[in-house]
């Protein structure tokens, strides 16, 4: 869990915000799959967020060094088995699987070369589907 906020800390400072300006939400049951309805948190364009009943998923998209993050924070419920991804251009990219607990938040990043381009970040929870953010793009396109 230390690697995690470690990382989470770093991809925060990386867009300019704290860890505390993505706060987690749990509000009903376990996740809906993403065809179905999820709150959408405001944010800037490279910055997007979903709130899911049992946490919260993000994408963040940096240009310096250009690169996406995707993080989720757990917020309630039982362990879940997940991988953190992304879409870009109609093709997805997922990280290793790993075990999420409740406090935990899991965060995965790609460097990229590809500059205007936007993106949605994905979890794929073993059991459960695939959920997604909204769509970011890079600060400055």
């Amino acid at each position: 869990m230390i690697r995690r906020t470690s990382l989470a800390a770093a991809a925060c400072a990386a867009v300019g915000f704290s860890l505390l300006t993505v706060p987690a939400h749990a509000a009903g049951t376990e996740a809906t799959p993403a065809h179905a309805s999820q709150k959408v948190a405001s944010g800037s364009d490279h910055v997007k967020c979903t709130t899911l009943s049992k946490g919260q998923l993000c994408i963040a998209m940096n240009s310096r060094p250009q690169s996406i993050d995707v993080f989720y924070t757990k917020k309630g419920g039982s362990n879940i088995k997940a991988q953190l991804g992304y879409r870009m251009n109609g093709s997805s990219s997922y990280d290793r699987l790993e075990t999420i607990s409740d406090g935990d938040r899991a965060t995965s990043t790609w460097k990229m070369s590809w500059p205007c381009k936007s993106a949605v970040g994905l979890i794929k929870v073993q059991g459960q589907g695939t959920f997604e953010t909204p769509s970011a793009t890079f600060p400055g396109c």
